[in-house]
């Protein structure tokens, strides 16, 4: 069992920055992919990035291209989403979730809670 955690979240002006972590722990994330996603209010969870167990991969949603970067630090069980240019769009809850193996996450097992990312205008 995978147990993930995201932080980060919180009150941002437009045009601002925030940096979301996603903590695991239970086991080693090394050998997950994880993938970020968002959901705002009354709309479907969307896909936002995505990045390979080496980190060596990535992926983004083209509305983030430019302006979010996921990394990783296995040696902290932890994978990142620096989120720049923040519009009041990007408003939602904040999502990470692991998929067991190498290459980009296909199916995910695991899912953390969520954290709430708020861009005001």
């Amino acid at each position: 069992q995978v147990q993930l955690v995201e932080s980060g979240g919180g009150l941002v002006q437009a045009g601002g920055s925030l940096r979301l972590s996603c903590a695991a722990s239970g086991r080693t994330i090394s050998t997950y992919a994880v993938g970020w996603f968002r959901q705002a209010p009354g709309k479907e969870r969307e896909f936002v990035a995505a990045i390979s167990w080496s980190g060596g991969d990535t992926l983004y949603a083209d509305s983030m291209k430019g302006r979010y970067t996921i990394s990783r630090d296995n040696a902290k069980n932890t994978v990142y989403l620096q989120m720049n240019s923040l519009k009041p769009e990007d408003t939602a809850v904040y999502y990470c979730a692991a998929d067991y193996g190498p290459g980009l996450p296909n199916e995910y097992d695991y899912w953390g809670q969520g954290t709430q990312v708020t861009v005001s205008s």
